[in-house]
């Protein structure tokens, strides 16, 4: 058994969990078919405090314990998806909190959650979404899975400072048939340590997000967090196009930027005198 294989089947199993990962009967049957894989990746930088950091968390937890989720799971032609969960902050940060399962119930939803409950989320420096775009979409590679649709969920609360420039990053993840939709945390902050873009709504409109029926959906307020990520996932997991009568949808823009792509940097050059 691989080293890798083997350290995971061992986390498993000390946490007494039966994640629905491919058996490997199914493995030499060829991919699972789902109807979509889901990497939901997640801003840890220290810009998010822990409030904002539970409440994100929590977000996604209540929108995987929602019926109407699960409906929209079992809608699907494969009654299906497969989801992995995956904290970032700085380029060279991120991990796996939930590897790749199979959600196709409540009961396995439940399963996910349980992972992710397990580990503590963590808080780190610089905030690199481009780093997050290119973590994302290495998982879809040889992952056990196939699917009409490759989806990569950013939710964070500032604009890339950090890596490659993040419309490069999302410009190649297009290009391999990727879908990127974003949820963008726009919160007052008395910290001006803190300040960032005017609008992170058009920053992840047209820098960051992109592909068929993408969109973006900005939280304003705390308490939006949980009906925010629930109607993300349900669009995401239905394929529907967004409709403009859905107040929280904003298409994600194919027009020319109204904000510039390197805003982040030269805003962390402003603020720390030095390059990105």
């Amino acid at each position: 058994m691989d080293k890798g294989l083997r350290q995971f089947w061992v986390l498993l199993l000390a946490y007494g969990m039966s994640v629905l990962l491919p058996s490997p009967s199914q493995a030499r049957n060829g991919p699972v078919q789902t109807d979509v894989e889901l990497v939901f990746a997640v801003d840890v930088s220290y810009s998010m405090d822990p409030e904002e950091q539970y409440l994100q968390r929590q977000g996604y937890i209540e929108a995987l314990r929602s019926p109407l989720l699960i409906d929209a799971i079992n809608k699907g032609i494969h009654g299906r998806i497969a989801a992995t969960y995956v904290e970032w902050a700085g380029e060279y940060s991120q991990r796996i909190v939930v590897p790749w399962q199979v959600i196709d119930s409540a009961a396995s939803a439940e399963q996910f959650i349980t992972t992710l409950q397990a580990t503590p989320a963590q808080r780190l420096q610089r905030t690199s979404i481009s780093g997050a775009i290119d973590f994302s979409a290495k998982q879809f590679i040889n992952n056990g899975f196939s699917s009409f649709r490759q989806v990569i969920d950013i939710s964070g609360d500032g604009s890339n400072n950090h890596g490659r420039p993040v419309n490069k990053a999302r410009d190649e993840a297009l290009a391999a048939g990727i879908v990127i939709n974003g949820l963008p945390i726009i919160l007052n902050r008395p910290n001006e340590r803190f300040r960032d873009v005017d609008r992170l709504d058009h920053y992840y409109e047209d820098c960051v997000t992109g592909g068929p029926a993408s969109f973006v959906i900005p939280i304003n307020d705390r308490a939006q967090f949980v009906q925010a990520t629930r109607t993300k996932l349900i669009l995401e997991i239905s394929g529907l196009v967004p409709s403009p009568k859905q107040p929280l949808v904003h298409p994600a823009s194919a027009e020319q930027p109204r904000i510039s792509c390197f805003a982040g940097e030269r805003l962390w050059q402003e603020r720390w005198g030095r390059d990105f």
